[in-house]
């Protein structure tokens, strides 16, 4: 009885607080919307439509109106006539939501039209707000193998997007992760299976635009077989159309057939597709001829952001725009610089380079997307209302239902889990860090650590990262022949310009040793789940493919026998383990 209350109080919280429920793409709205969509392209200016296809950046945070930062985006505003701003988040802050919503209000207000606000809020909105909630992002829901996590995921981000003032998610990531080495993927993909893919994109796409917010597909056509990282440099993927057709593009497929309202390109080469070498965002091939005729998409293309390395070390910042909507891209996202971007379009219209019809088309479509979120109506968020909604007890319940069915038991050789401790037992716990700056969600660990006090384990803590001194690992080696169980938390971050998803030699060697040891073991990953390539003799190797407070307290629960190893492996592990796998 208890169980169905507690969903009921779920259901009741997410209809509470749901939007009006948005059509599918590929539907052109009421009467009175498209009347409005109408009017207003035939009262825009050339400038005004240019500006309609820019999106720029800002770290969303409080501003004061007469800061450097807000007269910036009052220019853009005003002289550069954007269509709508995509909000920011910091390396290791989280900001104050109230502070996001004032500020998106300010620039309502200074705005001819409704802007549109996105954001990437792929662990939910409390990834980058402090009191909103944080969800596991996409390989922890496939890891649940549950359709149902995702479409919850889906609707819990989007009523809180929409309480903050944010229209548009760039999410779900529906790249198929079939490369272990893949360094900016990784874990923001649901898994390794085309179909499985697909299926869990279909339902937080459903999940999300049920409850207001336009989701977007991405990256167009296929980021999953990469090992480098396109923020950096520009990936390739050597593959023929039949390749794509069969791995990376069903998932697209099937989100467009769920009526996503926007897809997000890709800065990645295709050369057995688009034998100029042009990126992905770049190639009229790719956005026109595949995503537009192939697949039938009607929604809004959404370049990746522009300042990226693998479009910005090759083009040139305004012929970089130009290609974007010649190629068939309707948003120019996070261009280097508005003015530019701006210019280099208005100039390409007048000269005949882009006829004004291929401007109006994608304004159209921004102007209908804008209706379709009701912005026509009302383009503010009600403040008064943020502490109703953001982080939620119902919206709570949701997330840790999601991570704890995560929790993948992929290895117990020994059969030392549950762990059963006597009270006189001591445990050594390190945690382990691939880089020791950075780390937003709190101190790797320390959930983990505070749990084994709370439950009065006998502990030692250690904290190891890139910095560690051979003198300092050997001192460890020696406190853990002193230790009855060593518990290690390893912590793979999977983030932009970071380039790898490797752990250090000296970390490699301690786990290693602690592998060699006969007392018991056992080892939980955090982040990217292929570390046991580099360390295949782990006797003990839990995957939580998440770093965030939660994401331990769920680790512990399990490694103590309080909750069951649900998971299921959503990759393969090459050379050691099949996509489904789980040693439970």
């Amino acid at each position: 009885m208890a169980h169905i209350k507690r969903m009921l109080a779920v259901l009741l919280a997410l209809i509470t607080f749901t939007i009006i429920a948005l059509p599918a793409q590929r539907e052109k709205g009421k009467p009175a919307e498209r009347s409005w969509v109408e009017t207003t392209l035939g009262s825009l200016t050339l400038d005004e439509k240019i500006g309609q296809l820019i999106i720029p950046a800002v770290v969303g945070m409080f501003l004061g109106q007469d800061s450097e930062t807000f007269q910036q985006i009052r220019r853009d505003i005003t002289e550069y006539h954007v269509g709508g701003y995509h909000m920011l988040g910091e390396v290791n802050i989280l900001h104050e939501p109230a502070g996001v919503a004032l500020l998106l209000n300010h620039m309502q207000k200074i705005s001819k039209l409704p802007l549109w606000i996105t954001a990437d809020f792929e662990g939910g909105a409390g990834l980058r707000y402090i009191g909103a909630t944080r969800l596991p992002r996409a390989m922890a829901m496939g890891a649940t193998a549950n359709e149902e996590m995702a479409h919850r995921a889906g609707q819990i981000t989007a009523v809180e997007a929409r309480a903050i003032g944010i229209h548009v998610n760039f999410y779900p990531v529906v790249d198929v992760n079939n490369n272990a080495r893949n360094p900016i993927i990784n874990i923001r993909s649901f898994g390794g299976s085309p179909q499985m893919v697909s299926r869990m994109a279909r339902a937080y796409i459903r999940g999300a635009q049920s409850s207001g917010v336009i989701a977007t597909a991405k990256h167009f056509p296929g980021h999953g077989d990469t090992s480098t990282d396109s923020h950096l440099e520009l990936p390739s993927i050597d593959v023929d159309r039949a390749r794509l057709d069969q791995i990376e593009l069903p998932p697209f497929r099937a989100a467009v057939e769920e009526g996503v309202g926007a897809v997000m390109t890709a800065h990645i080469a295709l050369p057995r597709i688009e034998t100029e070498k042009l990126p992905a965002t770049l190639s009229q091939k790719v956005l026109t001829g595949v995503l537009r005729g192939d697949l039938g998409f009607g929604g809004i293309i959404f370049t990746d952001a522009m300042n990226m390395q693998g479009v910005a070390a090759h083009y040139p910042e305004g012929e970089a725009a130009v290609r974007a909507i010649k190629a068939g891209a309707d948003i120019v996202l996070y261009p280097p610089s508005v003015e530019k971007a701006f210019n280099a379009l208005k100039q390409a219209v007048q000269s005949g380079d882009i006829p004004q019809s291929r401007i109006d088309e994608s304004v159209r479509r921004v102007l209908e997307a804008k209706a379709r979120l009701g912005l026509d109506k009302n383009r503010f968020t009600d403040i008064e209302k943020l502490d109703q909604v953001l982080g939620n007890k119902a919206h709570q319940a949701g997330a840790r239902q999601i991570i704890e069915n995560a929790i993948t038991l992929v290895r117990d050789k020994n059969r030392v889990l549950p762990l059963k401790l006597a009270p006189e037992q001591k445990v050594l716990f390190i945690s382990m860090v691939d880089n020791s700056e950075g780390w937003r969600d709190g101190q790797p660990g320390r959930a983990f650590l505070e749990g084994l006090t709370a439950r009065n384990i006998r502990t030692t803590s250690v904290y190891v990262s890139n910095k560690t001194s051979p003198a300092e690992f050997d001192l460890i080696k020696k406190l853990a022949a002193l230790a009855d169980v060593v518990i290690v938390n390893g912590f793979i971050r999977v983030s932009s310009f970071k380039g790898s998803i490797d752990m250090t030699e000296g970390e490699i060697d301690l786990l290693k040793h602690f592998s060699a040891r006969q007392k018991p073991f056992v080892f939980v990953l955090f982040g990217s789940p292929y570390l046991i390539s580099f360390v295949p003799e782990l006797p003990t190797y839990i995957l939580a493919y998440e770093y965030y407070p939660a994401a331990e307290e769920a680790s512990l629960k399990a490694v103590l026998g309080e909750i069951e190893f649900k998971g299921k492996l959503p990759v393969e592990l090459p050379g050691f383990y099949e996509i489904g796998h789980s040693a439970k």
